[in-house]
This record gives C-alpha cells, sequence and structure tokens, in this order.
C-alpha cells in the first residue's frame, strides 16, 4: 500500500500553509468534465490498442473508440456520434486479421453492429434482420381484436437490436445476442394503448444467433433463451453459451444453464448438466479440453461470492481451483497457455492470480488498482486500466506479464492536473476481526489544525474500497475535510468467511468496524471529532440509516438510494435473491431477522439532520425506501431532505454523483452541490 511513514506526514502537516497557494483541487463544475477509460483491446498484430473513452458529463456522457499506435505512442478518435444519439459507440473488438474493428452503436431506431475498416472509409451496419419468433399481437385474447385476413400475410424479416457481439477466433462467424423485435402489430397495440403488461410473462426474449460476416446471413441456434454469455473455444469451432431462465425465474431459484454449440451445428446444442447454476463467467483451455468458470463459492457466503473452478470436458468433472483464497474473484478469468489469469482484490489492492492448477500467486503491477487485463489470440502483448490514489486510470502495455509495463498515450481524463491526494493505510481491530480503511487528507490539516472528516461507506455490502484514484474524494478533501474509506465485515478482499461475516447482522458488528476505525483515526491524524459526517450509496445508505438510528456522533448523514425496510424493499426491487441470504430465507417467515437488520427499526432514536438522495427510476433499492426513511423522520421532527432525480437508476445516479460520465447534465453537479451545502451548515453549528 501507498502509505506515507509518520516522520514524512508530520513534516508534510508542517508545510502544508506554504503548500496551500499552490494546491488545485476539483470544483463541482471541475467534475462535469472528468472523462472515462475503458475496454482496452489488444491487436492481432500487437500494433495497437483499441480503447473506449467516454466523453464528460458536460459533453454528454457518450462512448467513443479511440486507437492507440504502439510505436509512435499516440492516440487518434476512430467513431463520432451522429446528432442526437446519446449512447455514443461501444464494445469494440478486433476481427481476427486486424482488418477492421466491429462495434455496436445505437444510431437508427435500432442498437446495430457496425465494421469499421482499418483501410479507411465509414463505418457500415451489418444487415441484420429476423422473422420475428414472437408476436403478442396474433395471440389469442391480443386487444385490439384483430380480423384474421382471408390470406394470412407472410411474417417478414425485421431489424433487431443486438445487445452483443463474439466474433470467433477465426473470423468465419460471429455469435450475436439479439432480444426478440418489436412487430408491427405490436406496434400499433402500443399506440393504441393496449399496453397491459403481464408481469412475468413476456414471452420476448433475448437468443442467440451466429452471422456470417460476409453475407451478414443469420442462423438461429437452438441455445434456450434468455442468453447471458458466450465464450469461444480457441479453434473457432465451438462455443460456450450461458442462459438463463425467462421472466426472472432466477429470483426464486439459481437457474442458468451451460451449453456447447458447435458452429455447423447451431441447432443441436449439447447441455452441459455437472455445471452449477450458478455460473458466470467461463474461458476454454487451449486445447479446449476443460472449461474455467466463476459460480457460487462452495463456503457459506453471500450469492454472488464466486470460486474460480474447472470443468473437464472427457469425464464432466469440476474441481475448485481457488477453494480457501484470503482474498475476492472479480471478472471473467483469461486462458494462458494451461493456465489462467484471473483478476482478483487483496484488501485494498485489485490485481491479477496466476493460476497453474489449483496453485495461485498474484502478478506484480506497479500500479495499486488493475482492472480489464487483455491480450490478443498470440499474446504477443497485454495491455490494461492502472490507477491508484494518486493516478487517474492509465492505459499500460507490456510485452509479457511481470515484464516492466509503459503508460500509453491517451487523451486526458480531467480538464486540468490536481493535486494528488496519497492514501493513508489504517489498520485496527473489532473484537477477532483485521480491519482496513484508508484516509485521505487535505493539505491544511496538522497538530494545529485539525479538520473535519467525511466517513464514507460503500455499497454492496459485498463491494469494497481499493486503492484507485476518486475524483469525488478529491472534490471533498478539496474543501478542507478529511475522508475516510472502511471495509466493514462484509466487504470484499478478504476471503468468503469475512464477507459472510455480517449475516443476520446487517447494522451490527459492520456499524461497530466503522466506528471503532473512526476511534483510530481521530486518535492519530489531526480530526476534528466534534465535526464528523457520514456518507453512503446504497449499501453505504444502508449504513447510514443505521447510523441515524444508533448513533450522534456524526454532525450529518448523507444516504444515497439506502435501503431502509428489509420486508418492503424485497417485495418491490429487482433481485430479491441476494437478500434473503443475510436473514435466512423470506423475510415473512424471518420477520425478526429482517426487522432487525432495517434501520427503519431504529428511527424512533434518530436526531442527526439527514440528506437523501434517490433516483425515481431505482429498482435496486426503490425510490419507496427513501421516502419511507423521509416521511419517519419528518414526522419525529429530525431535520430531513429529500432530493429526487428524475430518469435516474440506481447505478447512473451514483456515478454521475461521484464525478464519473453521465448522459444526465446536472444531476451529479446538484447532488453534489446538496452535500457540500449540508455538510457546511452542520459543521458551522
Amino acid at each position: 500500500m501507498r502509505t506515507i511513514p509518520s516522520c514524512t506526514l508530520l513534516a508534510a502537516l508542517c508545510l502544508a500553509p506554504l503548500a496551500a497557494a499552490q494546491n488545485r483541487f476539483p470544483s463541482n463544475e471541475d467534475l462535469r468534465h472528468v472523462r472515462a477509460i475503458s475496454q482496452p483491446r489488444l491487436s492481432p498484430d500487437g500494433r495497437s490498442v483499441l480503447v473506449e473513452i467516454a466523453d464528460a458529463t458536460a459533453d454528454g456522457g457518450r462512448g467513443h473508440l479511440w486507437l492507440v499506435d504502439l510505436a509512435a505512442n499516440t492516440a487518434r478518435q476512430l467513431t463520432w456520434s451522429i446528432p442526437g444519439q446519446k449512447q455514443g459507440e461501444f464494445g469494440g473488438e478486433w476481427l481476427p486479421d486486424s482488418s477492421a474493428i466491429l462495434f455496436l452503436a445505437h444510431r437508427g431506431e435500432n442498437t446495430q453492429l457496425y465494421e469499421l475498416p482499418m483501410s479507411g472509409g465509414e463505418a457500415h451496419a451489418f444487415d441484420i434482420k429476423l422473422v420475428p419468433p414472437v408476436d403478442e399481437s396474433t395471440e389469442p385474447g391480443a386487444i385490439p381484436p384483430a380480423t384474421p385476413p382471408a390470406t394470412p400475410a407472410k411474417p417478414q424479416p425485421i431489424e433487431a437490436n443486438v445487445s452483443r457481439f463474439f466474433i470467433a477466433p477465426d473470423g468465419r462467424s460471429i455469435a450475436v445476442l439479439i432480444r426478440d423485435p418489436q412487430t408491427p402489430g405490436e406496434k400499433t397495440e402500443q399506440t393504441d394503448k393496449a399496453d397491459a403488461v403481464w408481469v412475468d410473462h413476456d414471452p420476448h426474449a433475448t437468443r442467440l444467433y451466429l452471422l456470417d460476416p460476409k453475407t451478414s446471413q443469420l442462423t438461429p441456434t437452438a441455445v434456450p433463451p434468455d442468453v447471458a454469455n458466450v465464450v469461444w473455444d480457441h479453434q473457432g469451432d465451438r462455443l460456450l453459451a450461458i442462459a438463463e431462465g425467462m421472466n426472472d425465474l432466477g429470483d426464486i431459484a439459481p437457474d442458468r444453464t451451460a451449453w456447447v454449440v458447435t458452429a455447423t451445428d447451431p441447432a443441436h446444442p449439447t447441455q452441459l448438466k455437472s455445471i452449477p447454476k450458478t455460473i458466470e463467467a467461463a474461458v476454454w483451455s487451449a486445447d479446449a479440453a476443460h472449461i474455467d468458470f466463476l459460480a457460487q463459492a462452495q463456503a457459506d457466503a453471500p450469492p454472488g461470492y464466486v470460486d474460480l473452478y474447472q470443468y473437464t470436458v472427457a469425464d464432466q468433472s469440476i474441481h475448485d481451483l481457488s477453494a480457501g483464497f484470503t482474498g475476492s474473484l472479480d471478472g471473467a478469468p483469461i486462458a494462458d497457455g494451461d493456465n489462467i489469469l484471473e483478476p482478483a482484490q487483496i484488501g485494498f489492492d485489485t490485481t491479477v492470480l496466476h493460476f497453474t492448477g489449483d496453485r495461485s500467486e498474484p502478478l506484480h503491477f506497479d500500479t495499486a488498482t488493475v482492472s480489464q487485463l487483455n491480450t490478443n489470440q498470440n499474446h504477443s502483448g497485454w495491455v490494461w486500466i492502472g490507477s491508484s490514489a494518486t493516478q487517474p486510470p492509465t492505459l499500460y502495455y507490456a510485452d509479457q506479464l511481470g515484464h516492466s509495463a509503459r503508460a500509453l498515450s491517451t487523451p486526458a481524463l480531467t480538464p486540468a492536473p490536481w493535486t494528488p491526494i496519497p492514501s493513508h493505510l489504517v489498520t485496527w481491530k473489532n473484537g477477532n476481526l483485521n480491519l482496513q480503511g484508508m484516509l485521505y487528507l487535505p493539505p491544511q490539516a496538522s497538530a494545529d489544525h485539525k479538520v473535519p472528516l467525511i466517513v464514507n461507506v460503500h455499497g454492496g455490502p459485498t463491494g469494497a474500497f481499493a486503492d484507485r484514484w476518486s475524483p469525488f474524494t478529491q472534490f471533498l478533501v478539496g474543501h478542507g475535510w478529511a475522508v475516510f474509506e472502511t471495509n466493514p465485515r462484509g466487504s470484499t478482499g478478504y476471503g468468503a468467511s469475512f464477507a459472510a461475516a455480517n449475516k443476520f447482522d446487517m447494522g451490527g458488528g459492520d456499524l461497530t468496524d466503522i466506528m471503532t476505525g473512526v476511534d483510530t483515526v481521530l486518535a492519530k491524524y489531526p480530526l476534528d471529532a466534534n465535526k464528523m459526517a457520514l456518507i453512503g450509496y446504497s449499501y453505504g445508505g444502508e449504513m447510514a440509516g443505521f447510523m441515524e438510528g444508533k448513533t450522534t456522533r456524526f454532525k450529518a448523514i448523507v444516504a444515497g438510494a439506502p435501503v431502509i425496510d428489509q420486508e418492503s424493499e424485497y417485495g418491490t426491487e429487482n433481485g430479491s435473491w441476494y437478500d434473503r441470504w443475510f436473514y435466512g430465507g423470506y423475510p415473512w417467515t424471518h420477520s425478526d431477522d429482517a426487522w432487525k437488520q432495517s434501520a427503519l427499526a431504529y428511527a424512533g432514536h434518530a436526531k442527526t439532520p439527514m440528506l437523501l438522495l434517490q433516483g425515481e427510476s431505482d429498482r435496486t433499492d426503490p425510490l419507496g425506501q427513501s421516502e419511507e426513511m423521509f416521511r419517519a423522520l419528518r414526522q419525529q421532527g429530525v431535520p430531513v431532505d429529500l432530493i429526487e432525480y428524475p430518469r435516474e437508476d440506481h447505478g447512473p445516479l451514483a456515478i454521475g454523483i461521484f464525478g464519473e460520465p453521465s448522459p444526465e447534465p446536472w444531476h451529479g453537479f446538484d447532488g453534489r452541490q446538496r452535500i457540500v451545502t449540508f455538510f457546511d451548515k452542520a459543521f458551522a453549528q
């Protein structure tokens, strides 16, 4: 971890007044001008890197594809949005001969698959049309009642939305995922407002097709819908498709299935019945003798906490390669010859594990966090995004992993350089748990000048803070406030037992983990214990709700998209399967456990002013959760404000507030402005 020794820290604090005039921290408006970088793709010939750059919020937040020349170390933009296009271009991938790139864009009525030749010229869309497999307007009971024609018209192919695509290693075929298109009859129903929704009975699905890139011929496969993911073997003659039950069957119990499709016989897929129904991502070994995949961990851990398994094709056996790993796996595996590379989080660092059989070791990188590792089929080089508290996300390249890497030239992500704020690793114990946090101090903090403290709680609870660059943290520190980020029990990065340690106990041990961490930094750093505030989003907002009713040590509390009442949220959210693990089953059969872990249960003791920030279209932690807390506090006379943001879903609102590119031009700005005003008022009292 990048920490500053105590002697260096004291010297820095003593020199803080002298350095203050040289500091440049981001303003609220600056965060509207932050760009983002993602999805690096090394070309098959190893000469260039395709990468996606998202425009700043002030410029629409759209993504575009850029090309980085490795020899010249220069970058140029490849794609531009047409007027009125909101999403931009995304999902860029190389054809195996490096002659062109494919990408997705919504430039007409549908999201289409485009090909852009590297020799020059404009991108063109593949002519992807299909006869709709579903037409609700012709089914019995359809409204308005249709008069059957004397001679039924022959269904015509319709342009369809491509949601994802996967290029075969030999380039002869492209697997595409397509949502059943809306028929003319269904459009008429919608226009006539005959649009009743039969919940969880939608016959439309996402289906897998094989596209011939030369002719645009589309061949359906017989893989059951909904298809969620596809991975080709290295020879390009077969693929693995992961499907999940239609109409939210996975909310009742895990319901994913794995199918092998032969490219020459897509009508007869084979189900791999021994693959667990929690499979998430997979990769074929180089010789196609194994399939390595992520699925629910064997240990008792929250849903979505995964192990790395190996499936042997010959005997259909499965072996857990990562059992007992004391970090957390985080991303699709990558084949490296007979070995596997697997992204992982270990404490506050993210890295890549090298698996040889069931033995693993972390690879060395120069930055604290590493993500989106990519190579080409020949493994002639490697690219990734690296970051740290003091370094914005940067594109890196190395000939071989473990060798010296170089940063590549890409567009600046910030409108101007900002003062770097180093992270200070803080460790403490609560009971028998060893805990970690990161503290960020403003330059003016000194033994003679104690500064206010903002405690930030991450989402999840199976999430975690990492030692990465954060525009929002820099924004808060720029106001003269210290920021403390903690990874309490339930966080990822510390093993399955740590992630499971808040089962039946949300708002209990995790709360005391945070507060004992607060006591630790108050004792060691120049912080003002009388000027503390807390902010959290999602699970962090839930913890903010618990803090509201369980402590009066904070002057102000901000909750973004919180869970307030476990039972009411369970009945209105998407993905309830995750929540019920924490209280052992359905809330109506475990009501005592669900209520004990509801922030609303403690609202009667609330006294701290609270600000609630909520997206109106949020289905992860629905609007009603914030409204319940708002009503409870308001009727008890506790100062409370609720701000609702139209059109915003759960993740997008958080992205905007935290300073990442967003298509909403002012919501993030508004949220940050309200947070600062709220804290300023609280600290002035």
